[in-house]
């Protein structure tokens, strides 16, 4: 009777073993789709970093942008800010 008995235990171990890894959480079929949802995550993870780089630059164009335009209108046009006092020193004439 033992001789049986190991090898219906071995037999009901594999068909455990293979009835999970055709369904349930493991299965193949659910890699499979967790796998195609990582692809797709990733890409819109790229697409996104892009998009967040691309208005990374621009922020930083338009602050560098008013900065430049502020320069010059305190050089050329005498811009002065609230609470500063504007100060013209000409050249001497020799």
């Amino acid at each position: 009777m033992s001789t049986r008995i190991v090898p219906l235990i071995l037999l009901l171990l594999l068909l455990l073993v293979l009835t999970q890894l055709l369904s349930g959480r493991g299965s193949v079929e659910h890699v499979a789709n967790m796998r195609q949802q990582i692809a797709e995550q990733k890409d819109a993870n790229d697409k996104a970093r892009a998009e967040n780089e691309r208005l990374s630059a621009e922020v930083s164009d338009l602050k560098e942008g008013m900065d430049m335009v502020e320069e010059k209108a305190r050089s050329e046009l005498g811009m002065v800010k609230p609470n500063e006092i504007y100060v013209h020193v000409a050249p001497s004439r020799r």
